[in-house]
């Protein structure tokens, strides 16, 4: 078993999200002992956003931005799908935002559908988004 970001990177379908990671320097927090939740866009989650927006963020002067929308999809604590399963919760990101998560048909993240959950990781657990998560604020 890997750390989050190793899990990522062998999956193959989160090139955009490590690229993003690695460009925001978060790489260290998510290899950290954590346990993390992280809701992780596929590549066709972040393809979803209008043309250009992830070159414009991954950029060195968009780095406070990248962060606060990467940092939106953590939670700290490993939370499985079953714990949220009927349920209704506005837990805290780790970006300060809280998000709303819904089980109570499958499961929603601020209305991004997890398609993949419970990827068990060896300091959390990914759950596979199909939409990035943008902050309100």
């Amino acid at each position: 078993m890997h750390d989050i970001v190793d899990t990522a990177v062998a999956a193959g379908s989160f090139k955009t999200l490590v690229a993003a990671v690695t460009a925001a320097d978060l790489g260290a927090t998510l290899k950290g002992a954590g346990p993390f939740t992280v809701f992780a866009p596929s590549d066709e989650a972040f393809a979803k956003l209008p043309p250009g927006t992830v070159e414009s963020l991954v950029l060195p002067e968009n780095k406070a931005k990248l962060t606060s929308i990467l940092t939106l999809h953590v939670m700290s604590g490993k939370v499985m799908a079953k714990e949220v399963a009927g349920q209704k919760l506005t837990p805290a990101s780790v970006q300060g935002e809280l998000l709303h998560v819904d089980g109570t048909d499958g499961v929603t993240v601020n209305g991004a559908k997890v398609i993949s959950a419970d990827i068990e990781c060896i300091n959390g657990v990914i759950h596979v988004i199909d939409t990035v998560i943008m902050p309100q604020g």
